[in-house]
């Protein structure tokens, strides 16, 4: 979709939303230089690279301009028509002239006819949108969790209560935290106002855009999208008292989990699916093993695998820091190497003593920080495998590698270089 012509060709073809993608993009700026995935973005549009993201000359007005023009040309296409209202316009598939298209060379041997098929109709068929779909809103689980937590959203008081939940629950926690933003805004309430924990196995975005001071605690399982969008809040997950199995080889929720989070923590004492953290930008979290593809397109935050990984591992990853256990030394043959690069864990005396602190991610020695996930992990979940891992650190501690994007290293280095010059010129 690019043009007001587009939008009034899909509209005769029965269409009554459209979607725009790349069209805006080029309006903000972008040159379609097609390097999104390498951090080199030359305008500063798909870049973690603050001396690219300098050059992003976009704004919203130029967006909103763009769709005017849109509308404009689409008022006019409409009045050569002789069309009054939009609404007219949809399914009128014989005001198009389809006989250039048909007879083009490229056409031979292709049947269109079915596409331009008008179904007879004496106006009782609808052939535009006139009903609203029924999300089944009102039955959802979060209405409960909403008249439990009134206490802290309306008085900052600390809740706490247990709550059954069924895979039909999706989305649990969204709806909760779509009321604090309102009030609060991205502060959201203090940690852990409210500490929710749910028992059975949850539906499809546990715990999606979970606003800060909410701590989901599911004891069970979740399902694809844990944490999307996560903007602050907390979630645990882990089995019931009675799971007598080894947790780092349980699959514990599935693909896709804490899909483009921003900031909050995730504490998973079993396996995580496919693409675990894929375009996380500022979420920490900790998981006892991940499917293929693990911190895809990571640009942010802190992840720590204390398990097996499967192929292709950071492909992608411009940014952020994550952590794989590697007893075995098998994990450079899963990881994606280009654009990262694998480090061991070095012991904090010696980082101290050999690596610019500019180089330290989240401004803390590696050991610390791993130590203090793990830490959280087994308060949080009381995993055996963070139990034993801590309980033999300095053996633990070397067999965990780190993974470092190499534009991320570039940028730490570049800002460090430009605060030491600015303060010696200050």
């Amino acid at each position: 979709m690019k043009t007001g012509r587009d939008v009034v060709i899909g509209a005769l073809l029965s269409a009554d939303e459209f979607g725009f993608a790349t069209a805006p993009l080029v309006v903000q700026g972008c040159i379609m230089m097609r390097k999104c995935h390498l951090n080199t973005c030359p305008v500063g549009v798909a870049t973690q690279d603050p001396v690219l993201r300098a050059k992003f000359t976009g704004q919203p007005e130029h967006v909103v301009d763009f769709f005017f023009f849109i509308a404009e040309e689409v008022r006019e296409i409409m009045a050569q028509l002789g069309i009054h209202k939009f609404d007219d316009l949809i399914g009128h598939a014989e005001l198009l002239d389809t006989k250039k298209g048909v007879e083009h060379w490229k056409a031979k041997g292709l049947d269109f006819s079915k596409v331009f098929y008008q179904v007879p109709n004496d106006g009782s068929i609808a052939t535009k949108h006139v009903e609203t779909q029924d999300h089944g809103l009102e039955k959802a689980l979060d209405h409960v969790l909403i008249e439990k937590s009134a206490a802290a959203i309306e008085k900052g008081e600390h809740v706490s209560f247990i709550q059954p939940v069924r895979n039909v629950n999706r989305t649990v926690g969204a709806m909760l935290s779509g009321l604090i933003a309102r009030k609060y805004g991205h502060d959201g309430l203090p940690d852990d106002s409210i500490h929710i924990q749910l028992q059975g196995t949850a539906g499809q975005s546990f715990g999606a855009f979970l606003a800060k001071g909410i701590t989901l605690d599911l004891v069970g399982d979740g399902n694809d999208y844990v944490g999307k969008g996560l903007p602050g809040g907390r979630i645990i997950i882990r089995q019931t008292n009675d799971f007598r199995g080894k947790s780092e080889e349980n699959i514990i929720c599935g693909n896709t989990v804490l899909y483009g989070a921003i900031e909050g923590q995730a504490f998973f004492r079993g396996v995580a699916g496919e693409r675990f953290a894929v375009r996380n930008s500022g979420a920490t979290a900790a998981v006892e093993g991940t499917g293929d593809h693990g911190c895809e397109y990571m640009t942010g935050g802190t992840v720590v695998v204390l398990g097996e990984t499967g192929r292709n591992f950071a492909a992608g990853m411009s940014g952020g820091v994550a952590f794989v256990f590697d007893p075995d030394g098998t994990f450079g043959s899963k990881c994606n190497k280009a654009m990262v690069a694998l480090d061991p864990v070095l012991q904090q005396a010696e980082q101290e003593r050999t690596v610019d602190r500019a180089l330290w991610h989240t401004g803390k020695t590696d050991e610390a920080l791993l130590k203090d996930l793990i830490e959280q992990h087994f308060q949080s979940t009381g995993s055996p495998r963070a139990k034993a891992l801590l309980e033999n650190w300095d053996a633990s501690r070397r067999q965990f590698m780190k993974v470092f994007p190499t534009e991320y290293k570039r940028a730490l280095g570049e800002l460090g270089a430009k605060k030491a010059k600015d303060a010696i010129t200050a």
